[in-house]
């Protein structure tokens, strides 16, 4: 884009073919309608918590109006870097120096639109702004290191103390399982055995009652008596001859030498307990 100048007035010259008149017109400006790339030189900058920094950064610009920027400011490039400068400076002195680090798409952002606020008149577009480095005092930095070290060692500790204590709750966890199977186990094996035990009870009950069933057939029987007679004679002499092995202590009857009248005792005492009444057959008879 061509700008023209005739005695003191400008003129934009247009696309197409222009006339031009000798020694009263002239070309004073020539303007790039381009991206420019400028750099803004490293300047100094104290953040909110008065840190010095070294910082530069690249500025991205359009001109948008020629003749804006040919008679709006006298050098549209150098005024755009100061203004850059005096943005960033002032922004930077909002922020902490944490914030700076975290907040640099933020920082950029805010520099674009001051820049794009105070160049409208001057016909000139900031596209975007970039901060290149950012250069911290050397105490500063190695304070920032010294922090860094330590809060990787307070992570380290944090997941160390955390691995343990879930170490600790699997162990716990693990032991109350085995004790609740173990406890589950014993149970069950009381059970069983009770089980066991019940039936080999009521095996013996239901033998025994058989047995019982059994002899008292036998002795209705003919003869059954004095079989039964014969059978008690006999338990109360096996009896009477293991007096004397279990204990030191012997009780004799008045005449031992006479087997007869001990058979004739036992039978006496198996007739006493054939004659007596059983319980609760008077009841059942009347």
């Amino acid at each position: 884009m061509l700008a023209r100048a005739a005695r003191g007035t400008g003129a934009l010259l247009l696309r197409g073919l222009n006339v031009l008149i000798p020694v009263l017109d002239r070309i004073r400006y020539v303007q790039s309608l381009k991206e420019i790339v400028i750099n803004v030189p490293e300047q100094s900058a104290v953040t909110l918590d008065n840190v010095t920094l070294q910082i530069d950064g690249v500025l991205y610009l359009r001109i948008m109006d020629p003749y804006k920027a040919s008679y709006g400011v006298e050098d549209p490039e150098y005024a755009v870097t100061q203004l850059a400068q005096t943005t960033m400076r002032s922004e930077l002195g909002k922020l902490s120096l944490d914030k700076v680090f975290r907040e640099r798409e933020s920082l950029n952002a805010n520099i674009v639109d001051a820049i794009n606020q105070a160049a409208d008149c001057w016909g000139i577009r900031c596209l975007r702004y970039e901060i290149k480095d950012i250069h911290v005092p050397p105490r500063v930095k190695e304070s920032m290191q010294m922090q860094v070290e330590a809060e990787r060692r307070k992570r380290a500790t944090v997941l160390e103390s955390e691995g343990t204590r879930e170490s600790a709750i699997n162990v716990a966890e693990g032991k109350k399982q085995a004790q609740i199977l173990a406890s589950e186990a014993e149970k069950a094996e009381q059970i069983n055995q009770a089980a066991g035990e019940a039936s080999a009870v009521l095996a013996k009950a239901k033998a025994k009652a058989e047995a019982i069933r059994i002899l008292a057939g036998a002795l209705t029987q003919h003869n059954g008596d004095a079989a039964a007679s014969l059978t008690v004679a006999e338990q109360y002499v096996s009896a009477f001859s293991k007096l004397a092995k279990d204990s030191n202590t012997v009780l004799l009857p008045s005449n031992p030498s006479d087997v007869t009248s001990m058979v004739a005792q036992a039978m006496g005492v198996y007739g006493a307990l054939t004659k007596a009444p059983v319980p609760g057959a008077q009841n059942s008879s009347q």
